[in-house]
């Protein structure tokens, strides 16, 4: 009896927990996707994972690309908060073959995060940065001189009215 029902289902959870550890641990793909993060939140019932999605420009003017993304390291998660609203760089894996929403809402999983240099918005319009530490900051181009404009001449003085005997009482 032992041999027909408890050898049979320990093998298949051995099996089962064999097939999750190596999704978990083989990657599809992995790359890094640069824009501006949007939105990241903590989601899920029981399973609590960082979920968030990255706009990607390719062209100023164009419209958006959304890149979806889920984060199980907080300290990953805390990297890419501090550097919400500059243009950053996400390194990611692609995991493929997990079956639950458990481990995220999406198959890009986010590894680690690098700020990156800004884009030009349009041709001569450029976001300014601040000045790399250590760097300094380039100095304004030197203009001439603009020649000196005389002053207008003052008006004429206009004399005051005389003031109204005080009205006594």
């Amino acid at each position: 009896m032992f041999k027909r029902l408890v050898l049979p289902l320990v093998v298949i959870v051995g099996l089962a927990a064999l097939y999750f550890w190596a999704a978990w641990k083989w990657s599809y793909s992995s790359g890094e996707r640069a824009g501006w993060v949007q939105k990241l939140s903590k989601k899920g019932w029981v399973c609590k994972t960082w979920e968030g999605e990255l706009a990607l420009v390719s062209l100023p003017g164009s419209t958006a690309e959304k890149f979806y993304f889920t984060i199980h390291d907080d300290g990953v998660a805390q990297q890419v908060t501090r550097h919400m609203g500059k243009r950053v760089a996400l390194h990611y894996e692609e995991k493929v073959g997990l079956p639950t929403s458990c481990f995220g809402e999406t198959r890009h999983f986010i590894t680690g995060v690098s700020l990156s240099e800004e884009i030009p918005l349009a041709p001569g319009v450029v976001v300014p940065t601040s000045p790399q530490s250590g760097a300094a900051a380039p100095a304004a181009p030197a203009t001439p001189a603009a020649p000196a404009v005389p002053a207008a001449p003052a008006a004429p003085a206009v004399p005051a009215a005389p003031a109204a005997p005080a009205a006594s009482r």
